[in-house]
């Protein structure tokens, strides 16, 4: 199993989750105000510098990428792909919402994640 305490990144991916963090979209701001600290019983990080990309949320004990697709995503899919490719040769495992889902169903998402984080941890 890989050690997900060390992730490579980059200076730039770095200075990206900086400036993301102070412009989260509104699905963001909802998910990160139902699991941060340790609400999910882990502990979650917003916007992750993961090589040369930022990953939205991660969960390093288990090594859980959560990704938010909003309308940016639209026209992305082959790019997200290779994206998540890449960051998963490293280990990471990805679990996908949309923002609708966050936005108009948080306690359906939440109850995924937590489902998720119980089986992962196991």
């Amino acid at each position: 199993m890989r050690n997900h305490n060390i992730l490579p990144y980059t200076k730039a991916s770095r200075e990206l989750a900086k400036e993301l963090r102070k412009n989260m979209t509104p699905a963001e701001k909802v998910l990160w105000s139902a699991a941060k600290g340790s609400k999910l019983g882990v502990v979650v990080r917003r916007q992750m510098p993961i090589l040369d990309y930022v990953v939205d949320f991660y969960i390093k004990e288990i090594g859980l990428a959560i990704e938010i697709d909003g309308s940016s995503h639209n026209n992305r899919a082959l790019e997200d792909g290779l994206r998540q490719a890449r960051i998963e040769k490293l280990g990471v495992r990805f679990v996908r919402y949309k923002n609708d889902q966050i936005l108009s169903n948080l306690p359906e998402v939440i109850q995924h994640l937590k489902k998720l984080i119980d089986e992962l941890n196991t």
